[in-house]
């Protein structure tokens, strides 16, 4: 959808371009959007690019975008929750990335070794589970929450929690049944 521009004449007589109201609202909503999340990401960058993608979901929500009250409070709600995602994904990633070094750098070659062919049994195990059950163990294994699992497998919150207990127990009598063999 493109913003429609009206020309206004300028002194000399030129059609000059007048802001849309999408941008009117840009300008007047985007300080105070930035100044939100950044109080909550602490992160200059971020936070403009949690405020960018708000306004952009806005324009993309309410097509005739004015300055009602209701536009003014919807991105403001949302630029806060789209912050405190943003955040807890940042500080899953951190805590990802914080672990990755260390296991590296303590590993001897023998123990190295080890972990090879036991990541090998592992991503055996995973490949002959159903693939419902090796998804949701891969996505809780890689950091998501639950709402998130539930969210990208499409079913309830309440769901994830089972699923995962279901999966994991097939996954150890997976395990279980490759070292025995």
């Amino acid at each position: 959808m493109r913003a429609v521009l009206t020309l206004m004449p300028d002194r000399r007589g030129e059609a000059l371009p007048t802001p849309s109201s999408f941008e009117e609202f840009f300008r007047a909503e985007y300080p105070v959007l930035l100044r939100i999340s950044y109080g909550i990401v602490r992160d200059t960058q971020l936070a403009e690019d949690v405020a960018q993608d708000v306004l952009i979901a806005a324009h993309q929500r309410f097509p005739e975008l004015d300055s009602s009250d209701h536009a003014r409070a919807w991105v403001k709600v949302a630029t806060t929750h789209a912050s405190l995602n943003a955040l807890r994904s940042s500080r899953r990633r951190h805590d990802r990335q914080a672990r990755a070094p260390q296991a590296l750098t303590s590993i001897s070659p023998e123990e190295l070794v080890v972990a090879s062919e036991q990541e090998g049994e592992v991503r055996a195990a995973l490949g002959r589970l159903p693939r419902h059950a090796a998804t949701v163990l891969a996505l809780r294994h890689s950091g998501l929450s639950y709402a998130e699992i539930a969210e990208a497998m499409e079913v309830r919150v309440g769901q994830v929690g089972t699923m995962l207990r279901r999966a994991e127990a097939r996954f150890r009598k997976e395990v279980n049944r490759a070292t025995r063999s």
